[in-house]
């Protein structure tokens, strides 16, 4: 498929990185993730926030969890200032914080990706988030004794609230992506080791190849050569991980050149197959040697 690609993989590099931001003009951003979780706090603006293959249009107090293999963006409707906070955390830090009876990162694994990700919260739990979110942006801007246990306290505590909040949400928020492009990114996964053409998707929806392309790139940012590759590069991560060899994983998630998977993997992920695979088993060793010494 014809498009330009665009790179969408945000790394975090600190362990813990905390913002709380105000946007005082239009912004439009593509789909991306990060190599971390993110907590997502909306606080007032005219914004639509998609998480996979929904999208939602935000009122204070709309709180969002996110791992790191969800895509997501937001999407400002105008120059209405636009405030969130947004926190994002490695899955080493949460580890570290977790215990074998609390996995703190149960409300981001835990769930089908792309949904369950957005609890409601009225005024009051709103501003009991507030609280500890205006600690741990104190505790990072001080240097004093003991901070750096403060900080990982008032996280951890931070935490423990928005798991028991969710593992009690019923809220169901109202899913506002077009039927079109939800379908295509449907399409998508369940066709993501074959070849996909827009002359495929045209066939499948009856529509015109253009119109799919242009409604995809309004409401996800990326080209859909961009997304499948993405997706594939996603799929090629889950397969090394598991042991596959580096050649059968090129075909298995949906490559059929083998120069072009290994370009590709290296362009997205920052770093070779081979690296990756050397890494992923660097950090299980030190995660067992971490536990066996705990």
């Amino acid at each position: 498929m014809n498009g330009s690609s665009e790179y969408f993989y945000d790394p975090i590099q600190p362990e813990l990185l905390y913002q709380h931001r105000v946007t005082t003009y239009k912004l439009e951003t593509i789909y991306h993730r990060h190599n971390a979780y993110e907590i997502y706090l909306f606080l007032r603006g005219n914004v639509h926030f998609y998480v996979e293959n929904r999208c939602y249009h935000m009122e204070r107090g709309d709180l969002l969890v996110m791992s790191p293999q969800e895509m997501h963006r937001a999407f400002i409707l105008d120059e209405t200032e636009y405030e969130r906070i947004t926190i994002n955390l490695k899955k080493t830090y949460l580890h570290q914080l977790s215990t074998p009876s609390t996995n703190l990162s149960s409300c981001f694994d835990y769930r089908p990706k792309g949904k369950g990700n957005m609890i409601h919260l009225d005024e009051d739990r709103l501003q009991q988030l507030l609280q500890w979110t205006e600690q741990i942006e104190e505790l990072r801007a001080s240097d004093a004794y003991g901070t750096d246990i403060k900080l990982n306290a008032a996280t951890a505590q931070l935490l423990i609230m928005l798991n028991v909040w969710f593992h009690n949400n019923s809220f169901v928020p109202h899913d506002i992506m077009p039927e079109l492009v939800r379908n295509t990114m449907e399409y998508i996964e369940e066709h993501i080791t074959q070849d996909i053409t827009l002359g495929k998707l045209a066939e499948e929806f009856y529509m015109n190849s253009t119109s799919i392309s242009r409604q995809f790139k309004k409401h996800t940012g990326l080209t859909l050569r961009s997304y499948i590759l993405g997706r594939r590069i996603e799929l090629a991560k889950f397969h090394l991980s598991e042991g596959m060899s580096i050649t059968d994983t090129c075909f298995q998630s949906g490559f059929s050149d083998y120069a072009n998977f290994i370009r590709s993997f290296t362009k997205l992920v920052g770093i070779s197959p081979g690296k990756y695979i050397k890494k992923r088993k660097d950090t299980f060793r030190s995660a067992v040697s971490s536990s066996s010494n705990s």
